[in-house]
């Protein structure tokens, strides 16, 4: 037991959640401290989530794969209510609880986390694999399927092409527009904690093997969905 879920406490108001973001997002490490893409017995955890809002029902899902082989070796699933409304910007806060309930039942400490969302690439600078990573300490790199409001330039068609994701506000770099998939639409991959951009992007290529989602992502979506129809089921 890690004790992750106790590191977080669920605002009460938007305005509060607003504040926490402003808090914590000053402790975001940009610097990599991952180990090398692709290594042999790397742990590398999928986390993702899926809701029933109409139930009041969320369920997170936590797949680890081994780094070199991208073979499973653990998976743990939370479930429970849902902690906060929807409030664009604001997500993560629907998230976390079952997230961290998640992490706390893995046996082993992932090397990694790859969170389906964002990190740096948000309106506060401080998405979902920002906010877990911070809270975790645990290296954490945000893949989402959209730019969310962000913008990028031209992209050629080939696997591992990229572009700079940009504010169009203030053209700040927020993360990049990743192609993992010849011809395919791409990724969408932001800093979260303890990783640089290019790490991240290099996580993310190896981790896209044969599809366009990383194989964490993939394999944590179907976990989290199954868990979710149990949850309900049991209700």
């Amino acid at each position: 037991m890690t004790g992750y879920a106790a590191r977080h406490t669920t605002p009460a108001t938007a305005e509060e959640a607003v504040a926490v973001q402003g808090a914590l997002r000053g402790r975001v490490v940009v610097a990599d401290e991952t180990p090398p893409p692709g290594r042999p017995g790397t742990l590398v955890a999928g986390v993702d989530v899926a809701y029933d809002d109409a139930r009041d029902a969320v369920a997170a899902a936590v797949v680890v794969l081994d780094g070199g082989t991208l073979e499973v070796v653990e998976e743990a699933t939370a479930a429970g209510p849902v902690p906060f409304p929807y409030v664009p910007g604001l997500l993560a806060f629907r998230e976390l609880p079952a997230a961290l309930a998640a992490l706390d039942r893995l046996r082993g400490v992932p090397d990694l986390v790859v969170c389906d969302g964002y990190g740096l690439a948000h309106p506060r600078r401080f998405g979902l694999a920002s906010h877990l990573g911070v809270l975790t300490g645990l290296p954490s790199v945000g893949v989402a399927k959209n730019p969310f409001g962000f913008a990028h330039g031209p992209l050629s068609a080939q696997r591992g092409a990229r572009a700079a994701l940009t504010d169009p506000a203030t053209g700040e770099v927020v993360g990049a527009a990743l192609r993992t998939r010849a011809g395919v639409k791409p990724v969408y991959v932001s800093v979260g904690h303890r990783v640089t951009l290019d790490a991240a992007c290099a996580h993310v290529l190896r981790l896209a093997r044969d599809v366009r989602q990383p194989e964490t992502t993939r394999r944590a979506d179907r976990l989290c969905r199954a868990a979710l129809a149990r949850a309900v089921a049991g209700a």
